[in-house]
């Protein structure tokens, strides 16, 4: 039987597994261009410093002007990444990250053009089924001219993804179905002539496989500490 198909991060049918991601692959996440008013509001909501959400300090400031935060920074960079490939991949959770730095201002209106390229990639230890996948994400501010002025930021994470479903073999002999009528079956008393030598084989009965999960599923136990990777 075939397990039942992966499902990608935002729930659709997964196409893209972790065979797929291969060390030196890049993928483009496009360009997002940063709204003021949602900078501001996001500041103000989860991390209101003076330079992020008021236009006259920070105007006098070094600073000259609003600067996002870079958590909306790194946010607009998560947002991407689920558009265009955690929406195609069979994703899991994420292990976590090694390194989140932000290496320039990023200010209203500018746009971003946004990549994760694939550091490595190998068999989960703590997750059968699932392949740790090691990513760069980078964020560089475009000019005028679309070409790329200035890195804004750069990430290294690891997220978890599900191998590619195999079809599992089929039964090598099949077997009566229930309710199968007493005349379709072979008589006790048949002649010794329609018997093989050694008697009629029993047929081998094989267990249906189970297929492995790609994730956890819901459980009344106490959660207990997992693994990194």
């Amino acid at each position: 039987m075939t397990p039942p198909a992966a499902r990608s991060g935002t729930g659709q049918p997964a196409e893209l597994y972790f065979e797929d991601l291969v060390p030196g692959l890049t993928v483009d996440l496009g360009v997002v261009t940063v709204d003021g008013d949602e900078m501001v509001a996001f500041a103000r909501r989860f991390d209101p410093q003076w330079y992020h959400v008021d236009p006259e300090l920070a105007g006098e400031s070094r600073h000259g002007g609003l600067i996002a935060s870079g958590f909306y920074t790194v946010s607009l960079f998560m947002r991407a990444y689920v558009d265009h490939l955690l929406s195609r991949a069979a994703a899991d959770a994420s292990p976590g990250l090694e390194e989140l730095r932000w290496l320039a201002p990023v200010r209203a209106g500018d746009r971003l053009a946004v990549r994760v390229d694939v550091m490595g990639a190998r068999p989960s230890t703590a997750r059968p089924g699932l392949g740790t996948v090691s990513l760069t994400g980078t964020m560089l501010r475009l000019g005028p001219d679309d070409r790329p002025e200035q890195e804004v930021l750069r990430t290294r994470f690891r997220g978890w993804f599900a191998a590619r479903p195999t079809e599992a073999d089929p039964p090598t002999a099949d077997l009566p179905e229930a309710g199968t009528p007493a005349a379709d079956l072979p008589e006790a008393g048949a002649r010794e002539a329609d018997l093989p030598d050694e008697g009629p084989a029993a047929p081998e009965v094989l267990a249906d496989p189970t297929p492995a999960t790609s994730a956890d599923g819901p459980s009344g136990a106490p959660p207990r500490a997992e693994p990194h990777d």
